[in-house]
């Protein structure tokens, strides 16, 4: 039976799967990864894994689990398959059904994770199942990795990066994949090789504080209300790199128009003024330079008594290769006031982009077409952070290969009523099936 034909015909088990997973509580503080990362075990073991191939790690209240299929060459370096188990919280009460009881309805599978990241996971897992079923020996080993908080913390991303480190290179489930057109047919995919640093900054103002019946040159709201505005109207230099400078020349010719054009232009000269025009756009500023805007502030303890203090918080999204520290130096040149404080929040980590193997970007271009031929595969950086990250900043090569097409109006992770298309799953396995098969021969 041919790899896609078999792949279809597990469908079935995959969706049943996906909807198990959903129906876990992942979120932050409920303590069910465990019992997840035991359910996935449990369907591993069942495909013929020996229970010395499968490590759940207690981490708190969550946890991680590995899943190892031997290759014949223990020279070689393993490929790691990485993806989350856990979730963002979602209220009953905002949802139009329980996000935690999955329901399969119009064609869809509705339910908090099922986007992100439960639906590539559920095909990660069954597509190992079945290679284990088949007796399938690869000549490279090959690691499932699932991290239990990639939403919150990432302390078990950390942790399976520092052990698992010396890989030849990381397969995401939970980056990249495709788009729907409205109906219905693959139009284009996107290989994620990269993504940008997120790191937080908090600004902050002090002053004695008095009666506000006596007001003071020395405002913390007044000075840091400037410090704002002086945020607000800067920009970071344009940059460009091997991701970004493939992912705009293929999108040129496809969105066409001003905007078409000015990708075209930045791409091959890195004409200033294409720089600008992308950079009015929200969907593409954050392609062409590092942002760093203002999202929480607080000030102020009494309404009659003048602020004591005053403070911004600014989110940043670093483009790759450029240092976080760098990044807050001008953040204290834009602000120009030696009475401001600069913290660096929560310890980010930065990391590089990943380079286009020309192995990686064949394997998967060979599965995306043989799912459509007309689709476009194109490389791409992202604006988000995900488990990449900790392996790209450990010099692990990593790709965001998720086999997810779905159409624009479609996506909801983080978002009310989340879903995904049960109609790509058969295609979804085929197409991991085919990627793993390709890189550990």
């Amino acid at each position: 039976m041919p790899v896609g034909a078999q792949a279809a015909a597990d469908a079935g088990v995959a969706k049943e799967i996906l909807k198990r997973s959903v129906a876990f509580k992942t979120v932050e503080g409920s303590g069910q990864v465990p019992g997840l990362a035991a359910y996935y075990a449990s369907v591993l073991k069942q495909a013929g894994f020996a229970d010395g191939d499968i490590v759940i790690t207690p981490m708190g209240e969550t946890a991680t689990l590995a899943a190892t299929i031997k290759g014949r060459d223990p020279s070689l370096k393993p490929m790691l398959m990485i993806g989350h188990m856990d979730v963002v919280a979602a209220n009953r009460a905002d949802w139009t059904r329980d996000p935690f009881v999955p329901v399969e309805e119009d064609g869809y599978i509705f339910g908090r994770g099922s986007e992100d990241n439960k639906y590539d996971v559920a095909m990660m897992v069954a597509t190992l199942a079945q290679l284990k079923k088949e007796g399938w020996t690869p000549r490279r080993t090959v690691i499932l990795l699932l991290s239990g908080d990639e939403e919150t913390n990432m302390i078990t991303t950390k942790a399976l990066a520092a052990k698992y480190k010396d890989a030849e290179l990381l397969l995401n489930g939970d980056g990249g994949g495709g788009l729907l057109d409205e109906s219905g047919k693959p139009v284009l995919y996107q290989l994620q090789a990269g993504e940008k640093t997120y790191a937080d900054f908090e600004i902050g103002f002090t002053d004695p504080g008095g009666h506000s019946s006596a007001p003071t040159p020395g405002n913390p709201i007044y000075r840091l209300a400037k410090a704002i505005d002086r945020i607000a109207a800067y920009q970071f230099p344009p940059m460009i790199n091997e991701l970004t400078k493939a992912s705009l020349s293929l999108s040129a010719q496809r969105i066409g128009g001003d905007v078409g054009e000015a990708m075209r232009l930045y791409a091959a000269t890195q004409d200033p003024a294409s720089a600008e025009l992308l950079s009015s756009r929200p969907e593409f500023v954050g392609q062409v330079r590092t942002t760093c805007v203002a999202t929480m502030l607080s000030g102020g303890h009494a309404l009659n008594a003048l602020p004591q203090s005053a403070k911004v918080s600014v989110n940043c999204r670093i483009f790759p290769g450029v240092k976080i520290d760098d990044v807050k130096a001008q953040l204290v040149k834009v602000v120009e006031d030696q009475s401001a404080t600069f913290t660096t929040l929560n310890d980010p980590t930065g990391s590089d982009a990943s380079p286009l193997r020309d192995d990686v970007v064949k394997a998967v271009a060979a599965a995306i077409k043989a799912r459509s031929p007309a689709i476009t595969v194109m490389p791409g950086m992202s604006a988000g952070a995900t488990d990449s990250l900790y392996f790209r900043a450990l010099g692990v090569p990593s790709y965001g290969v998720s086999s997810l097409f779905m159409k624009a109006e479609d996506g909801f992770a983080h978002g009310l009523n989340e879903r995904v298309p049960v109609a790509g799953i058969a295609a979804s396995l085929a197409q991991w099936d085919s990627v793993v098969r390709a890189l550990a021969k």
